[in-house]
């Protein structure tokens, strides 16, 4: 049965890209407890690798030396998860929308569009080293009452 207050969580990866292997699985295993949907899973799975990996490869320029911090919460209606980094940070604003003109063919800004597009809240730090997302738990039908039909 799942807790109905979310207890907050919080630890260092190295900086690898197969560093966050246990803190996903640890995460995705709260939200199958808390009955998310495999779409919502698959979305906050989706944005962790991927902001995960932007902390690795632009934050720390593969420094392996260096942490990357995760908070997460899972509560029974939404998660909460915080990736920080120890580089400059950047400006989210500046990076180009990759679904657009020369940019399509440009491999930066997709993991930000991602995060965006799966993610309720995306935020960052004014630093720009550290990501807030929210994922709000989707309304889901009753099992139920799934392919019922009238008469």
């Amino acid at each position: 049965m799942a807790s109905e207050t979310p207890v907050g969580h919080e630890m260092v990866a190295g900086s690898t890209s197969s560093a966050v292997t246990s803190i996903r699985e640890e995460i995705l295993s709260k939200l199958k407890a808390n009955s998310f949907s495999e779409e919502d899973i698959f979305a906050v799975h989706l944005a962790l690798e991927e902001a995960f990996i932007n902390a690795v490869r632009h934050g720390h320029k593969m420094d392996a030396t260096r942490g990357v911090k995760i908070d997460y919460s899972v509560a029974p209606d939404k998660v909460e998860i915080t990736v920080t980094d120890e580089g400059d940070g950047f400006d989210p604003e500046a990076v180009p929308d990759p679904r657009f003109g020369e940019n399509l063919y440009k491999p930066e800004g997709r993991g930000l569009f991602l995060m965006r597009s799966y993610m309720d809240v995306v935020k960052f730090n004014e630093r720009g080293n550290s990501v807030c997302m929210v994922k709000n738990k989707a309304n889901q039908e009753p099992t139920s009452n799934k392919n019922q039909t009238q008469a």
